[in-house]
């Protein structure tokens, strides 16, 4: 099959944090390893509290079942992936992977699955290897949405599904302005009092941009549904989050 797979990129480029692709890849590199000792503490924050039951019941939702093997890319400190663990049961298989190495050391206080320092562009896997693959909050990281999402394609077995958890930009004026105090300034407040570090200040800052500046959800389907997915489809919940799930045919 000839897939579109000229270059998508989640965001435009944000010249606060980065110059270039280059400088970008370095600044996720170092804020991410900097703030993993605090991301469990940041991720509560920017999830109401409400990040455990709900990533459960998406993965339920998206068809994840006893006994299926699962790639958890971005897994930084393993809260999809242990929610995807306890799901497929002792029979079956989850493998961790993340760039950040500081993450990487957090996952592995809490989780006893293979964990891989990688890339979502290359994933050091072979062909058809996975029954189901996740992402938690990640997507607006990557360089090219279309060669992360062929590299998805690549991985799964036919029949293997795709599940992408993300945060989503409020569309009405109400909503972007509800979304700009909480996450663009109470989160980033509220992690630097509550870690005493201005890194994890910045990451959350950072978070709140990505998000401002995010494709739309058409922008996505349209672009898992060039590598070669089929049933794309997204939902929205709570007007601050979203899913992508599709099939590998």
């Amino acid at each position: 099959m000839n897939h579109d797979r000229r270059t998508v990129s989640p965001h435009p480029i944000l010249t606060d944090y980065y110059r270039d692709e280059t400088q970008r890849q370095r600044f996720l590199t170092r804020i991410f390893d900097d703030t993993a000792s605090h991301y469990d503490r940041i991720s509560g924050l920017m999830s109401f509290g409400s990040g455990a039951w709900y990533r459960r019941s998406a993965l339920r939702r998206a068809g994840l079942k006893r006994g299926m093997k699962v790639l958890d890319v971005a897994v930084g400190t393993g809260a999809v992936a242990c929610a995807a663990a306890r799901i497929v049961g002792p029979v079956g298989a989850v493998m961790g992977l993340d760039p950040s190495r500081g993450m990487l050391g957090q996952a592995s206080n809490k989780l006893r699955i293979a964990l891989i320092q990688g890339v979502a562009e290359r994933l050091p896997f072979r062909d058809g290897v996975f029954d189901f693959l996740s992402m938690g909050y990640a997507l607006r990281h990557v360089a090219d949405l279309r060669h992360t999402f062929g590299e998805y394609f690549r991985v799964l077995r036919p029949g293997g599904t795709l599940l992408i958890l993300d945060f989503a930009r409020p569309r009405s004026r109400v909503g972007l302005g509800l979304g700009h105090f909480y996450l663009g300034r109470a989160v980033p407040l509220m992690a630097r009092l509550s870690s005493g570090s201005k890194e994890a200040q910045l990451l959350t800052h950072y978070c709140w941009d990505t998000l401002e500046n995010f494709v739309p959800p058409e922008t996505i389907l349209a672009a898992i549904t060039s590598c070669g997915f089929e049933d794309a489809t997204s939902a929205g919940w709570f007007g601050l989050l979203s899913e992508y799930a599709a099939r590998r045919p």
